[in-house]
């Protein structure tokens, strides 16, 4: 299996811990990823701080996320700011409605935005996870319009099939969800399964 070069964006959503529980689930992926970079956006720091009580440059300096390369959203030197350096996937997770109409409207910003239109204009995989409810038509057509241009919409509705017992157990359901997407192989719930 070919190791995955892998980019995650992590945008002010509500919903910080699904962008922590990815960070956590790649680590535990040595073997299926070859790099891995990660673009907070500005307003995503606050919402991490908010929900999680944990301050966010704390992630950037620990050493469970030592696999991890951080990249500030205003850097369009980073390596995802062009296609050359040949990612394979981006998720953005969670991810504002702010962030996806700008990535539908080809509004390239920052380094989260570019890199999300790269992964377009390339035909590599784009998996945008929003938290938003209930949405308006705006945001139908934004997500009409990705889906049309190649992006996977997948909202970040977690499942009880499997019967979490904690929420961290909960927003697991969409994480393993977006990484199954991604092509990641994983030892998760499905449905039907014996487990």
């Amino acid at each position: 299996m070919k190791k995955q070069k892998i980019i995650i964006g992590i945008t002010g959503a509500s919903g910080a811990i699904y962008g922590k529980m990815l960070l956590e689930r790649l680590q535990n992926l040595t073997d299926q990823t070859e790099a891995c970079g990660v673009i907070f956006s500005e307003n995503a720091h606050a919402v991490w701080k908010y929900e999680l009580d944990e301050d966010p440059m704390q992630v950037y300096r620990s050493a469970r996320y030592e696999r991890l390369k951080f990249f500030k959203p205003d850097n369009f030197f980073a390596p995802m700011a062009s296609g050359s350096a040949g990612y394979d996937t981006m998720i953005i997770c969670p991810c504002t409605m702010g962030t996806l109409g700008r990535i539908a409207s080809g509004v390239s910003s920052d380094l989260l935005t570019r890199a999300a239109d790269v992964m377009l204009k390339e035909r590599k995989k784009l998996i945008l996870a929003p938290r938003e409810t209930p949405f308006s038509l705006i945001h139908l057509n934004n997500m009409k319009l990705l889906t049309e241009a190649g992006a996977i919409i997948c909202p970040a509705s977690p499942s009880f099939y499997s019967k979490p017992a904690t929420i961290e157990m909960l927003a697991m359901t969409v994480v393993d969800r977006i990484l199954n997407l991604a092509g990641f192989q994983l030892d998760s719930y499905s449905w039907g399964s014996s487990s």
